[in-house]
């Protein structure tokens, strides 16, 4: 029986992971978001990937964990592997350590990417995707941001392999940001990797709480 929860309004993080959970569904188009007595539920449908549960506390995990059997059931947990591990069975996969981030919005010039790349930007709606393109029109690098409110998410960021260190990435979330600015966004909430946090440090994002993530397989 799940009867802990810190609700969202309550505490720094808990709002962060709200914005983040809300824009992540907007992001993906997936139905809104659940309230859950824990967190929240997004009822995701994709093959290996048919739930996710957002879990505010790892204190929760191992309640939560107990009613869930299906295939493709993901939790996203604010806090460290160390914290989560106890929690689950042996039926569970854990991922590798990520971080839930924020930056507040400010008014900057764009970054030029450079020769022989461009960099476009492309709205539907809340949702705005910046692609950096090769000589070519290949793609290099991507990323997107979907607009809620005064909070945006930033999602999807990714940067082929043979275009790596060319400040790419840099590019990208200079885009990003400014296009979620200019539609009344304050803050940029997003979920980084251990591959992307270095970059997202040296752009000003802070680390507010560490996610692990975990999956029940087929």
């Amino acid at each position: 029986m799940i009867d802990f929860w810190t609700p969202a309004a309550e505490s720094r993080t808990g709002q962060v992971v709200a914005e983040w959970v809300w824009g992540w569904a907007l992001s993906r188009s997936t139905p809104d978001p659940v309230t859950e007595p824990d967190g929240y539920r997004i009822d995701v449908g994709l093959p290996g990937h048919q739930v996710r549960y957002v879990l505010l506390d790892p204190s929760s995990v191992r309640p939560r964990a107990a009613d869930l059997t299906e295939p493709g059931t993901w939790l996203k947990v604010c806090g460290s592997p160390e914290q989560v591990r106890p929690g689950l069975s042996s039926g569970w996969t854990i991922g590798a350590p990520e971080y839930l981030m924020s930056t507040e919005l400010r008014t900057h010039p764009p970054i030029t990417p450079p020769d022989p790349y461009t960099v476009e930007l492309r709205s539907i709606g809340d949702l705005h995707d910046a692609v950096v393109r090769t000589a070519g029109g290949g793609c290099a690098a991507k990323g997107r941001v979907a607009v809620r409110g005064r909070a945006a998410v930033i999602d999807m960021v990714k940067t082929d392999p043979a275009h790596r260190r060319r400040g790419l990435g840099s590019v990208v979330m200079s885009e990003l940001s400014r296009a979620a600015s200019a539609r009344g966004a304050v803050r940029a909430v997003l979920v980084a990797t251990g591959a992307g946090l270095a970059l997202y440090q040296k752009l000003g994002w802070t680390v507010e709480s560490p996610i692990t993530a975990a999956h029940l397989a087929a």
